[in-house]
This record gives structure tokens, sequence and C-alpha cells, in this order.
């Protein structure tokens, strides 16, 4: 079954263009909306998969608009969908819940490819997004502050860049158990309570 869909963006011509686009390639479009003021309801109202969120609207910021939507429905995937590059926004974005990262002019096979990504509990981003990321690792990372061992480390490299439990496990040839074993010991460490605020963390002080 194709994931439902809500759309904030406060184009209206490009928030109708994806709707239909999305809608043409049979993916279930349940609302569109040109603010996020009412996120939180509409998130309780409709149960959706997947949240395409744009960050510059009228009254409540996209970032803001993670917040509510994550409150109200946690399991629903947040996806920004924007035109702003900036690591300040990235981050922001990460320790708000967002799941996955795009930029506007992202190709529509690229756009399908990371609503499916981020329904299997990945973390699509940009090329140009993901590039500015791993920039950060290039200036004095510090693992040692947290005293992460080795492991841990590897399990947190694999997390950023949006493997979800189960390919982190397969990838490191590790239980599913073991992975997640691991991933508490970093929420511990690290002080936050999930694997969103663990990339927003890492990526910010440059820890991996």
């Amino acid at each position: 079954m194709s994931p439902k869909i809500i759309l904030f963006e406060d184009n209206d011509r490009l928030r109708e263009s994806l709707a239909y686009l999305l809608k043409m390639n049979g993916y279930n479009v349940a609302g569109d909306f040109n603010n996020c003021n009412d996120a939180a309801s509409i998130a309780r109202t409709y149960e959706p998969d997947v949240v395409l969120m744009d960050i510059d609207m009228p009254g409540k910021t996209g970032i803001d608009g993670v917040s509510l939507i994550k409150e109200a429905r946690p399991e629903t995937a947040v996806i920004m969908y924007t035109v702003f590059e900036e690591e300040e926004k990235l981050f922001k974005c990460l320790c708000a819940g967002a799941n996955g990262y795009l930029l506007k002019k992202t190709p529509p096979s690229k756009l399908f490819e990371a609503i499916h990504d981020v329904v299997e509990g990945g973390a699509p981003m940009s090329p140009t997004i993901a590039k500015k990321v791993l920039g950060t690792f290039q200036v004095k990372p510090d693992s040692t502050k947290y005293k992460l061992s080795p492991r841990e480390i590897e399990v947190l490299q694999w997390l950023i860049k949006g493997y979800s439990i189960k390919l982190i496990a397969s990838e490191m040839q590790l239980a599913f158990d073991t992975i997640r074993s691991h991933l508490k010991n970093i929420y511990q460490k690290l002080h936050v309570n999930c694997g969103k605020e663990a990339i927003a963390k890492a990526l910010s002080e440059r820890i991996v």
C-alpha cells in the first residue's frame, strides 16, 4: 500500500503541482496546506505516514511544524522540503525530529526514493546536504568527550548515514538486538532521547 502523505507548502502553485505529481505516480496525498499552524491536529486527524514540510511559511515555521507533528504523532516521518542549505537550519530541523532533508531542486525520481527510504526507517538527504554533513567531520572530530567505544562510533556513523537498525545490523553483521543495545548506550552517553537527537548532536558538536 502506498504511504499516506501530507504536504505543507505556502507556494500554492508548487504545492498543487507537487500534489498532482505524487497522485499521478500512485501516492496517497491525504491533504495539502499552505501553513503548519495546525500541524498537530492535522497529524492526528489524517494520521499520515510521511509529511513533506517546507521551512519558510507564514505563522509557524516548518521547524516548529516538525516539533508539533512529532509531539502529536511520533510515528509520522517528516521530510523537510526546502531551498535552504544552511547548516544551522539543517541542525535545527534534525533536533526538532525531522527524518530527512531534501532540496526543492530534487528530481521527482529521487523524491519518490526518499519517501520510500524514510518509510523504511532511513534518513534521506539531498547530495549537497549530505556533502555538507560530511564536511562537518573534517573539523576536529572529538569522540572522546562522551567516551564512545569504537563500536558505538561505528554504529553512530551508520545512523548518521540514514541507516535503520535493521540495515546497520546487516552492514555490521551483528544481531538486531545488539545494535539496539549499542544505540541505547549511545543515547545515554550523549544525553539524548532518540536517533534524530543523536544525529543532530553528533553533527553540531562534530563528535565523529
